[in-house]
């Protein structure tokens, strides 16, 4: 096996490994659902008390900058030892910077594009029990209604009962008290307001 040979070799098994990985995730081909998955240990940011996280973390070596350092360090060595009289450790040691050059822009897009406004998700955020909302649509006496409310930032809603089983109109502030398969076991936030100014 020659120079040239084992060139080729490391930059069709970089650009078909880096192939494979793109098409499996455009395309959800059936079998490759695993072929993109490993993109490198993605670490949530460690924030204490609210307000702070750390967007995700990505290690410099993973499999989309390993194929990109393949495909560039073959192709370039391919290059240069078929059509370039330079030198073997010269040729070797372009291809290696190219490689290097290849591999260092995949990450540099991983890290500042894709994962740069990535964000931990917190469990906490998404907890129904405590949420306030409002009644979009009246809850008869033993009946479901529709409450809509603010969660993560985006509008959401959900159907709604009354937890004691009392009629709830329509344009009431509630509070999620229980949510059940769901449905958000909801009470007056004007009831829960009296019952704390009475104690």
């Amino acid at each position: 096996m020659t120079w040239a040979d084992l060139y080729l070799i490391c930059f069709i098994v970089g650009f078909a490994l880096s192939l494979v990985s793109v098409l499996g995730g455009f395309f959800h081909m059936p079998g490759l659902h695993h072929a993109h998955g490993h993109h490198g240990h993605i670490h949530p940011g460690h924030g204490h008390g609210l307000g702070h996280g750390g967007g995700a973390q990505i290690s410099p070596f993973n499999f989309s900058t390993i194929t990109a350092f393949l495909a560039w360090f073959g192709g370039v060595g391919y290059l240069l030892t078929k059509f370039s009289g330079l030198w073997l450790w010269l040729a070797f040691l372009a291809a290696v910077a190219a490689g290097v050059l290849g591999g260092s822009f995949v990450f540099l897009f991983l890290a500042k594009v894709l994962l740069a406004h990535d964000e931990p998700l917190n469990p906490a955020d998404y907890d129904m029990i405590g949420v306030l909302g409002h009644l979009t649509s009246a809850i008869r006496e033993s009946g479901t209604g529709e409450m809509s409310f603010s969660q993560a930032g985006v509008r959401r809603s959900a159907a709604a009962r009354s937890e004691d089983g009392t009629a709830i109109p329509r344009g009431a502030d509630v509070v999620v008290t229980r949510y059940d398969k769901g449905i958000a076991y909801v009470r007056r936030w004007d009831d829960l307001t009296d019952s704390k100014e009475t104690l």
